[in-house]
């Protein structure tokens, strides 16, 4: 198993840049975000957080835990956030240089079901298949770094611990958790050490960073803030995620919507630089919508517009994005909507400009793992990372002399150049894999085998026995205080 190499990581690489929105947008978005900081506030739910942001000047409403932010202080603190950083792994060939121009990508998180491998019956997900499909999105060149694409649904309080337990036992690449609360924080922080090697070298080079949401409209709960204090203290990088929801938790109009979700991520970050000037910030708007006819979640209406939009406001407040694009809405993998829906904003993506990007493993809103499922994502995503890809037109690609030599009527079958092009000139995608009747095979099925070829084949490198076992006392630690 261990002799089966790991392909190597394939970022998507944009030979041209989209702008989807202009400056004079953006500024007005910016100037809204300090408006509202300014005159309605965030709530902080945490009153260690409005006690240090009462040091710095922000102004205070304990009854109502109510920050309200100078546009000074705002603009102050977001110059000192970071455009570029790195993101380490546990292999150093995959680390990341975030802002080097690529898009780096995961899959989707947090799901709370699976198809089973071996049974095919769907059920609750645990530790145990999180490390399966880890060690497929170890596999995979589309994944850049790692999510906990599946909750440990096993594990208790401690779960989101376990979940980065799963992971560095089952993929070298660098790890995103979503890990809330100080003392949770506390415990990543030290497993991220052990992996890393010390906390100067965690530092350098953090082997992991941490996704953490806010609550819309305006709120920045205690749990979340107070672990993001613990990963920027430790030099861990953060992405505050929004999800505001047109219609309910936000505006019912799109600029409202991000207005309301560009404040949250702006206070939070704040926050950070004004107690750890230069903590590495990422920015990550979800807009949603709830359809009036039902108050459903819904994630790709038909105009689905802006979803750029959150990459644009990051950068122009100086921060890199990590965009929240693809997933799908469809209760099944290989559906028309599955495909649609994950095609469309994967091609967006590729070219906006984010530096990292969840994207593709789950259906059923985000929430049920089919195996198959990752791999036709696998090949959506290439697909969206080759139409973006420059083109060669230097002598030996244009051919003239073979043109020439050819002539009217002729064909190219034969010739030397073809002989030198013609392996590289096609590259079969999943749905044209050959069966034995002549007839191209159904890709749900070739996925769904690649799938369990993976599964059961492939190991990455494993974990140092000693790191592996530190790692267990900590989780130990953890479950014990955590239960308590």
């Amino acid at each position: 198993m261990a002799s089966i190499p790991r392909p190597l990581i394939e970022p998507l690489r944009p030979a041209f840049a989209t702008t989807y929105h202009s400056a004079a947008q953006l500024e007005r978005l910016k100037q809204a975000t300090l408006d509202i900081l300014e005159t309605v506030g965030v709530r902080f739910q945490s009153g260690k957080a409005l006690g240090l942001l009462a040091e710095h000047g922000v102004r205070i409403d304990r009854g109502a835990q109510t920050a309200r932010f100078p546009p000074e202080i705002v603009l102050a603190a977001m110059a000192r956030a970071p455009r570029r950083f790195t993101l380490g792994a546990r292999d150093a060939s995959c680390d990341i240089a975030v802002g080097d121009g690529n898009t780096y990508c995961t899959t989707d998180g947090c799901g709370v079901e699976i198809i089973d491998f071996a049974t095919r019956q769907r059920r609750a997900s645990t530790k145990a298949d999180l490390a399966d499909v880890t060690r497929i999105q170890d596999y995979l060149s589309s994944i850049a770094f790692w999510w906990p694409t599946l909750s440990a649904g096993d594990c208790g309080e401690a779960a989101q611990l376990h979940e980065l337990d799963a992971g560095w036992n089952n993929t070298v690449k660098h790890l995103q958790g979503m890990v809330n609360g100080e003392r949770e924080a506390r415990y990543a922080v030290e497993m991220a050490t052990v992996i890393a090697g010390g906390p100067e070298e965690l530092r350098r080079r953090p082997v992991m960073s941490d996704l953490i949401g806010t609550i819309s409209p305006l709120v920045i709960d205690k749990d979340g803030i107070e672990a993001a204090l613990v990963f920027a203290a430790a030099g861990v990088p953060v992405t505050f995620v929004t999800m505001p929801t047109l219609g309910t938790t936000a505006p019912a109009t799109k600029a409202g919507a991000y207005a309301v979700g560009s404040a949250e991520l702006v206070a939070a970050t704040v926050l950070l630089q004004l107690e750890h000037p230069g903590a590495p910030v990422l920015h990550s708007i979800m807009q949603s919508w709830a359809d009036p006819r039902s108050g459903n979640f819904v994630s790709f209406p038909q105009d689905g517009r802006c979803r750029a939009l959150g990459t644009e406001l990051a950068h122009h407040w100086g921060v890199p994005a990590e965009s929240a694009t693809c997933g799908t809405d469809s209760p099944l993998p290989g559906t028309w909507q599955a495909g649609v829906e994950e095609a469309l904003d994967l091609v967006q993506a590729a070219q906006e400009g984010s530096e990292l990007l969840p994207s593709i493993g789950l259906v059923n809103v985000y929430t049920l793992f089919y195996p198959e499922h990752i791999i036709l994502g696998d090949d959506i995503y290439h697909r969206a990372r080759h139409a973006i890809m420059d083109i060669d037109v230097g002598d030996e690609a244009l051919a003239l002399e073979a043109i020439a030599e050819v002539g009217p009527g002729g064909h190219f079958l034969g010739h030397k150049h073809t002989r030198r092009h013609m392996r590289a000139a096609v590259k079969p995608a999943i749905t044209h894999q050959p069966g034995p009747d002549g007839a191209f095979r159904d890709p749900v099925e070739v996925a769904r085998e690649k799938a369990e070829w993976i599964w059961r084949e492939y190991r990455p490198e494993p974990l140092e026995a000693d790191k592996a076992a530190a790692l267990a006392k900590i989780l130990a630690a953890a479950d014990a205080e955590l239960r308590g």
